[in-house]
């Protein structure tokens, strides 16, 4: 069984090394991404240390700040985007606190995202403003299923960052057949190299079993191919630009999102 003290070591020695890497590379801005990694793993790390409690506060700051992005790029208004921030915390908190009661939390959120349309007399937008507000719902009130996995969530989210890494560097530089139309910069030259370096990375830290394989080799790419369909829709490059070399937060967790619906369902 996996811990997060066994993970700590893994994750450090692989921060020095890809430091290393980085300023031998003298390219800044993989030096801007790495200074934002080098801050946020021990962050997440020390979540994860923390237990469920931690896991569950890390859940709901990624989420609130994931759903702001969202309802700006979905040109949500601001009491959608308060309301679809209320229903995420709502669910991480029941997952933690009371996981029996989950649907019913769904359910009251969902509906709540109704009502503010409805309470505006939306004509125009209303339809549109309730469906992003679904969508959003359901895909970030994923990260609640971080807290009963504990140290298996953190090898998840490892191997999914492993994979994108490789994943973008390996596309670049070998090329090939796109992926997708829906991202023509990304091909499967990368997508493959990322899918083996993810399983390997999960190999290394002690937590490869068949559905966290398929979560990371094919939900992570498709939670990168389904935030890409949802800003091309709108015309957006990045879901923000506040994080430093990586665009915003929602950029960062879109593979992780879907690996981890794929891993909760197969489990």
């Amino acid at each position: 069984m996996i811990t997060v003290a066994s993970l700590a070591p893994h994750l450090g020695g692989a921060l020095v090394l890809s430091g290393v890497a980085v300023i031998a590379s003298r390219r800044r801005e993989l030096l801007i991404r790495w200074c934002a990694w080098a801050i946020g793993v021990p962050l997440v790390t020390a979540a994860f240390w923390w237990g469920r409690p931690g896991v569950a506060a890390a859940a709901i700051v990624v989420g609130v700040i994931a759903a702001i992005e969202f309802g700006e790029l979905m040109r949500l208004g601001r009491p959608d985007r308060l309301v679809l921030a209320m229903g995420v915390t709502g669910v991480v908190l029941t997952v933690w606190l009371s996981p029996g009661q989950v649907l019913r939390v769904l359910a009251v959120s969902a509906l709540a995202l109704a009502v503010v349309p409805l309470l505006s007399g939306d004509v125009d937008h209303g339809g549109r403003r309730l469906g992003a507000g679904l969508l959003g719902l359901a895909w970030l009130s994923v990260l609640a299923g971080l807290v009963p996995l504990g140290a298996s969530g953190l090898a998840l989210f490892v191997a999914v960052s492993v994979a994108d890494i490789v994943a973008y560097f390996t596309g670049q530089r070998f090329g090939g057949p796109p992926l997708s139309p829906l991202s023509p910069a990304k091909r499967w030259s990368g997508t493959l190299a990322g899918a083996a370096a993810g399983l390997a990375a999960l190999a290394l830290l002690s937590a490869l079993s068949w559905p966290m394989a398929v979560a990371v080799a094919v939900g992570g790419p498709v939670g990168d191919l389904l935030e890409s369909m949802i800003k091309r829709g709108v015309q957006a490059k990045d879901s923000g630009r506040w994080l430093a070399g990586s665009g915003g937060l929602l950029d960062r967790i879109d593979s992780l999102l879907i690996a981890l619906a794929v891993l909760l369902i197969l489990r």
